[in-house]
C-alpha cells in the first residue's frame, strides 16, 4: 500500500481515548487513514474507530506492528509488560519506532521487555489532550535519530503542545506538573464555583464564571510575553479586592500546599515505575 499524504506507516496498539484523540488529530493534519493500522482486544471498541476514522483495523498486535515504521503503545500501564513482550520479536524484526503514552514505564524497562537496542520514545500526554489542548513531555532514548525525534514530535504535536527532556528522570515531575495538572485547575474550579455558591450565585451563573475565568486567564498567561507572576501583579490594584483574596489564600499557605503536592505526586509516581518496571 502506498501512503500518499504522510509516507510513514503507524500502528497504535490500543484504541481508548488517548489513541482516538490522537488519531483524530492526525488524520486533520494530513494523515491518510489507509496508513494507520490499530488493534485492540475489544472488537467493538476497534469497529468504532474504524467507523469514525476510516483507519485500518488489525486482527492482532503483532499483525498492525508489521510494516510500521511507528508504533504507538496506547495500554494500560498493568498490562504493558505483557504486551510488549508479545511484540518483542514483530518489534526486533521490523525496528520501528516504539512510542509509549503509557503513565510510569521506564524506558529502560520497556527496552528490556521489547528485546533490547529499540528505539524508544516514553510521553507523558495529559487528558486534555483528548480536545487537542495537551501538554506532552517526551523523552527519547539513546538508539532514537534526529529524523525518529521528529517523527514521534509530529504525532503528539497534533494533540497539543510537546516538549522534550533529556534526563528520564525528570518525567516523574512532569508527571507532578502537567500529567497530573488538571485535576488540579478542575479542584480550583470546582472551589471557585463553590464559594461563589455561597456567596448567593446560582449553579449555572457560578459554574460560567469560574469556567471562563480559568480559561481566560489560561488563555492570557500563554499569549503573554509576561510571567504569571507579572500578570498577577498587574490585576492587584493596592488595597483592593484582588489583593484581600489573594493575601488570604497566601496566610493559608497554598503555595507551600502546591509544594507539598506536587512532591507526594513526584514521590508516587516513582514508586509506581518502580513496582510496575519489577520482573
Amino acid at each position: 500500500m502506498v501512503c500518499a499524504m504522510k509516507k510513514n506507516r503507524l500502528a497504535f496498539i490500543g484504541a481508548g481515548n488517548m489513541a482516538r484523540s490522537l488519531i483524530g488529530g492526525l488524520i486533520a493534519d494530513g494523515w491518510d487513514p489507509a496508513c494507520i493500522s490499530v488493534s485492540d482486544p475489544d472488537p467493538e471498541q476497534l469497529a468504532a474507530v474504524a467507523r469514525l476514522f476510516g483507519t485500518t483495523s488489525a486482527e492482532s498486535n503483532t499483525a498492525a506492528v508489521e510494516g510500521s515504521e511507528l508504533v504507538v503503545l496506547a495500554v494500560k500501564p498493568q498490562v504493558m509488560r505483557l504486551v510488549a513482550t508479545d511484540l518483542a520479536a514483530t518489534v526486533q524484526a521490523g525496528q520501528p519506532l516504539v512510542v509509549s503514552i503509557a503513565a510510569g514505564i521506564r524506558a529502560d524497562d520497556l527496552q528490556r521487555w521489547l528485546g533490547g537496542n529499540c528505539a524508544l520514545v516514553r510521553c507523558m500526554p495529559n487528558t486534555p489532550a483528548l480536545v487537542q489542548s495537551g501538554a506532552t513531555a517526551m523523552f527519547a532514548n539513546a538508539v532514537v535519530n534526529d529524523d525518529q525525534k521528529a517523527l514521534a514530535e509530529n504525532i503528539l504535536r497534533a494533540v497539543g503542545l510537546t516538549l522534550w527532556v533529556n534526563d528520564e528522570a525528570k518525567m516523574d515531575a512532569v508527571t507532578a506538573l502537567s500529567g497530573s495538572g488538571p485535576a488540579y485547575f478542575f479542584f480550583v474550579i470546582e472551589a471557585l464555583q463553590e464559594a461563589g455558591q455561597a456567596l448567593g450565585l446560582d449553579d449555572k451563573t457560578a459554574r460560567l464564571l469560574a469556567l471562563q475565568t480559568a480559561f481566560g486567564a489560561a488563555k492570557m498567561a500563554l499569549e503573554s510575553a509576561d510571567d504569571a507572576a507579572t500578570l498577577r501583579q498587574r490585576v492587584t490594584s493596592p488595597g483592593g479586592t484582588t489583593e484581600k483574596a489573594l493575601s488570604v489564600l497566601e496566610q493559608g499557605g497554598l503555595p507551600a500546599l502546591f509544594n507539598d503536592a506536587l512532591k507526594a505526586a513526584c514521590d508516587r509516581s516513582r514508586e509506581l515505575a518502580e513496582q510496575l518496571g519489577a520482573e
